[in-house]
């Protein structure tokens, strides 16, 4: 699995801090380092709709579709998504969860299928069957490709939701780094959540300015 970030908004924390400022008409408070204790006291105060004038762009990469089928319902992002109607699937990988992987039974039955899948899809496609219908036999296991946008505001939702831990592991993965990328490009924005490394994942502290 690989996540990089493509595209942010220059200067984000400014750009933020200038939007929010206009509200107050307190433009003449702006300094060089005055965004962080700014934007610190719009995230305490939950005034949210001003992050929306941020955003960032990731690819993530070897995420499988069980992955993709829960974050593409996060309704407020723009997506982008490898499509196994157009793009050949003969070769597919596959993300194993650790649970199967470290049993020995689970993963050859885990692995026989795939096969058995791999060797269906391929022979549909032998016999002329098109990719948009030789795919229906691929299974969620199936690594692909996926380029998302959002808004700072709705990378904070996805964060609370998707890094908690009650997430499923593999979408809490992925986030967890996206969240990691934008805590170092704005900091201030996203202070708030602290990663726990060794438990893998992340908590939204409420924090009063």
């Amino acid at each position: 699995m690989k996540v990089s970030l493509i595209a942010i908004t220059p200067d984000v924390e400014k750009v933020i801090e200038d939007a929010g400022r206009t509200c107050y008409l307190s433009h003449d408070k702006m300094t060089a380092e005055s965004h962080e204790r700014f934007i610190k006291m719009l995230v305490g105060k939950q005034h949210d709709s001003v992050l929306e004038h941020a955003y960032a762009t990731f690819r993530i990469e070897g995420g499988s579709r069980c992955f993709t089928h829960q974050f593409v319902r996060h309704r407020f992002c723009s997506f982008s998504q490898q499509s196994q109607r157009y793009v050949d699937e003969e070769k597919f990988a596959v993300v194993t969860p650790d649970s199967i992987r470290g049993n020995l039974e689970a993963l050859g039955l885990y692995t026989k299928f795939v096969e058995d899948a791999r060797e269906a899809y391929r022979g549909l496609i032998a016999l002329g069957i098109q990719k948009q219908d030789a795919r229906f036999v691929l299974p969620n296991a199936v690594e692909s490709e996926i380029v998302v946008s959002a808004n700072f505001r709705e990378w904070r939702h996805i964060f609370r939701a998707r890094c908690h831990p009650a997430a499923q592991w593999e979408i809490r993965t992925i986030c967890l780094e996206m969240l990691r990328i934008l805590k170092k490009e704005a900091p201030s924005v996203f202070h708030d959540f602290v990663i726990d490394e060794e438990k893998k994942f992340a908590q939204n502290l409420k924090i009063v300015v």
